[in-house]
């Protein structure tokens, strides 16, 4: 089938039933590695360019559906706050982009503006949209874009993004592109979204103080350490707490007991003999099936050299004392 112009000159996408890795990219653009977005400001760009020059409608909030892939989390209740005060005082600025549902005929799906026809509804008012006619690709893309440059998405809430767009099958590249960001990046995106379950990423929230390497380390103790985890976030005052506490607590509880443990596990068991006139000290350390021997003190560097230009009739004398025990 033909090609189609569905987003004004800004994504051009394939008609057809290909699989999404063969098929041409449906936005503007074509991969991380060619054209990465430099900054927010070339990234509210791009979004922009969704809307301009659109005619804008106005649509019954109830007749319109969630994006089939969410990016935010439900913690976000003082910035929705401020939003539903600014639209009641001044109305809605900038419309939100929706499409035509895929399988419900009348309805519409949201690309972005998630958080406007919530309040829409809240306040009982149309909301103001532009619907555009685009596929499955290009609505992550737009969706990504337009999330990353305005709504301020904490990096859990970018990774949970990223480790759905990949569970839907969509590329590296695709996810790169939605959330301006290089390849090395999403992979740790998707890392840390995978070690930790959701179920303790709901419950942390999106904490939107914690950056990229705090979230890294708490998936790297999480892995470890995940029946501790379900006692702490059981405790009755973890889930009182605010976002940033939730993820500060449960990551200084992790790692306070990882030191312990690991001070525990790396104490071997030592023996230490010297005789009566001390002028030699041995300590024999063990660690599993290694042997360490030190030799110190006044003649321990001789001692030391005479066992070691006489290991071979040592270790006779070893076998020997093994055979008659052993009686072999």
């Amino acid at each position: 089938m033909a090609r189609k112009n569905l987003l004004s000159g800004l994504a051009e996408t394939e008609a057809d039933d290909q699989p999404t890795s063969s098929s041409t990219a449906a936005y503007p653009i074509r991969g991380a590695s060619k054209s990465m977005i430099r900054s927010v400001n070339e990234l509210a760009k791009q979004a922009d360019a969704y809307l301009e020059g659109e005619h804008v409608v106005e649509l019954d909030p109830d007749a319109i559906d969630g994006s089939f892939v969410s990016d935010r989390m439900d913690d976000d209740r003082e910035q929705y706050q401020e939003l539903l005060e600014a639209i009641q005082q001044r109305g809605q600025d900038s419309p939100i982009l929706v499409r035509p549902h895929p399988s419900i005929e009348g309805r519409f799906m949201i690309v972005f503006g998630h958080r406007r026809v919530r309040v829409a509804r809240d306040l009982q008012r149309k909301v103001r949209a532009v619907i555009k006619e685009i596929d499955d690709k290009a609505h992550v893309i737009a969706q990504g874009q337009e999330n990353s440059a305005r709504a301020n998405l904490s990096f859990i809430e970018k990774a949970m993004f990223a480790k759905r767009l990949e569970e839907l099958n969509y590329d590296r590249d695709v996810i790169s592109s939605a959330l301006a960001a290089n390849a090395a990046a999403v992979s740790k995106m998707v890392s840390v979204a995978t070690r930790i379950p959701p179920s303790v990423i709901s419950k942390i929230g999106s904490a939107p103080s914690i950056g990229r390497e705090r979230w890294v380390e708490l998936s790297l103790l999480v892995a470890k350490k995940s029946g501790i985890v379900d006692e702490i976030l059981s405790e009755p005052e973890f889930s009182g707490l605010e976002s940033n506490r939730r993820f500060e607590q449960l990551f200084m509880a992790l790692n306070a007991r990882e030191r312990r443990v690991r001070k525990a596990s790396v104490k071997p068991g030592v023996q230490s003999w010297a005789p009566d006139d001390k002028s030699v000290s041995v300590s024999v350390q063990r660690a599993g099936r290694a042997v360490t021997i030190a030799v110190k003190e006044t003649d321990g560097s001789r001692f030391g050299t005479w066992i070691s230009d006489n290991l071979q009739g040592l270790y006779e004398a070893f076998r020997k004392t093994e055979k008659a025990a052993t009686g072999d």
